[in-house]
């Protein structure tokens, strides 16, 4: 006989519970709108209050949506917005959680070497033409902003090559994180220009087919660039300790 404590749980997450299996059954489908509140509260026997929480909770989560004065509705589903939420996570986590920061860039790493091995494997003539215009407009970039953006760009491009859209998103979604956390790293002297100098390694291998330099390439321009992030993060932390 279990001796586990019966938990006794909030009328609210019952109706999330309830409403979450009519959306995961199809009951209730993409664009529908959702019953009434005062018709929640007498389908399920509970207050105001236990819908309203369980409706804001299913809202937060990216499975429906609420506009003021109308029935809320189900969510049409969509990456971008589920990325986004997690990405307001994702910026939280890394303001308050240093390992965060080193666990974003192990994944970086091992992400973008895979994409670079499938970009090696498969890239055509366009494809290496859009990582040369990535490339070309960092060279001729006027200011840091403009020359995160294109940074960003050619290494969405490498991911984008895969065909794979969830990869592709992926990609920006992790170098949005990175970069808008860190965007002092690239102030750092010569930053730029040892950039653009690893880039063009990176679209010579490509171009040449050659999977194992485009990984070695990868893997030697996000260890140096981790590198500099140590550095920068070493630094930022002294200057943030009082002088004794």
């Amino acid at each position: 006989m279990s001796t586990q404590p019966i938990i006794r749980r909030k009328l609210a997450d019952e109706v999330r519970d309830r409403l979450v299996a009519q959306i995961r059954s199809g009951e209730l489908r993409p664009g529908d709108r959702l019953p009434s509140e005062r018709a929640l509260m007498e389908n399920y026997g509970v207050g105001r209050p236990a819908v309203r929480e369980a409706l804001q909770s299913l809202h937060t989560a990216g499975l429906i949506e609420i506009t003021h004065g109308e029935r809320a509705r189900v969510a049409v589903p969509d990456t971008h917005s589920m990325i986004d939420r997690i990405g307001q996570t994702m910026v939280h986590l890394l303001q308050t959680s240093p390992s965060t920061l080193a666990h974003l860039k192990e994944a970086r790493l091992l992400f973008e070497v895979g994409m670079v091995k499938i970009a090696a494997g498969k890239a055509t003539l366009d494809d290496i033409q859009s990582l040369e215009g990535c490339v070309d407009r960092q060279r001729r970039s006027s200011d840091t902003s403009e020359f995160v953006k294109n940074d960003m760009a050619f290494h969405n491009a490498i991911a984008a090559i895969s065909g794979n859209s969830v990869c592709t998103m992926l990609s920006e979604a992790m170098l949005d994180w990175l970069f808008h956390f860190r965007r002092e790293l690239l102030r750092m002297p010569g930053g730029e220009l040892i950039t653009i100098s690893e880039h063009e390694r990176l679209v010579k291998a490509i171009a040449a087919h050659d999977v194992a330099e485009a990984e070695k390439a990868m893997i030697d321009h996000l260890t140096r660039s981790n590198e500099r992030y140590r550095i920068l993060e070493d630094a930022m932390q002294h200057r943030s300790v009082p002088a004794e």
